[in-house]
């Protein structure tokens, strides 16, 4: 995993506090739904290392374009079906970006996005975590307003071949709660509070996006090459 050593240099500029954490372990039939206390986050290395975005192109692109995102979000979804297919086709296979998502559930409001989240990272496991992830956005409005969502997201893994049992068993757990928990422990150390937020990471310097469009997105890589090319 690529580590953004910008981002964590960030956070101690900021000098933000952390509060102590631990995981317990749920038995199998008993999903992980909200966010788990994890040991050690006030350590920006061990938040590094827990800390898990899923990257998409080539970790030596000049740059690197972030999302916090939360599956259960509207405007999440018409990011990744809207604006990430053109960020994918004109910066990413070109070779110019490195793509990365983290998980950042707004369970106060969406209170099936840390489920989604995990469910993911379980697609993760079996090397389906973009599919996996697309199916979530491209369903969330028959998903969002269930009351119970685990068979719906047992059954969009049995959809893309995953091997059921063992993928039952991690949506069934609280296998990754860790991770999704430590992603959106990041975001808030950033200043993060809603999603989608993208941000553009190049020549050492790390800027939000203006609109979470891809005209912001490019502006943004712009303005961080003027920067550079200036000495900034």
């Amino acid at each position: 995993m690529k580590k953004f050593y910008v981002i964590f240099a960030v956070i101690a500029v900021l000098g933000i506090g952390a509060v102590g954490y631990s995981v317990g372990s749920n038995s199998f039939g008993t999903p992980s739904t909200e966010l788990v206390e994890v040991d050690g986050l006030d350590d920006m290395e061990v938040l590094a290392e827990i800390a898990q975005g899923v990257t998409k192109g080539d970790e030596d692109a000049p740059f690197t374009i972030i999302e916090f995102g939360d599956y259960q979000c509207p405007g999440c979804g018409g990011f990744a079906l809207s604006v990430k297919p053109q960020v994918e086709l004109r910066l990413v296979e070109s070779g110019r970006a490195q793509f990365i998502f983290y998980d950042f559930p707004l369970t106060e409001i969406h209170p099936h996005a840390f489920l989604a989240a995990r469910s993911a990272r379980c697609a993760e496991d079996q090397g389906q975590f973009w599919e996996y992830h697309e199916v979530l956005f491209r369903n969330q409005s028959s998903w969002s307003g269930q009351q119970n969502v685990v068979g719906t997201f047992v059954g969009y893994g049995e959809d893309l071949g995953l091997e059921g049992e063992t993928f039952e068993s991690c949506v069934k757990s609280d296998r990754h709660a860790d991770v999704v928990s430590a992603n959106h422990r990041l975001g808030y150390e950033l200043g993060v509070s809603g999603t989608p937020t993208i941000m553009v990471q190049g020549y050492g310097q790390l800027r939000r996006a203006g609109n979470n469009s891809f005209q912001g997105i490019e502006a943004a890589m712009i303005a961080i090459e003027e920067s550079a090319a200036a000495g900034n």
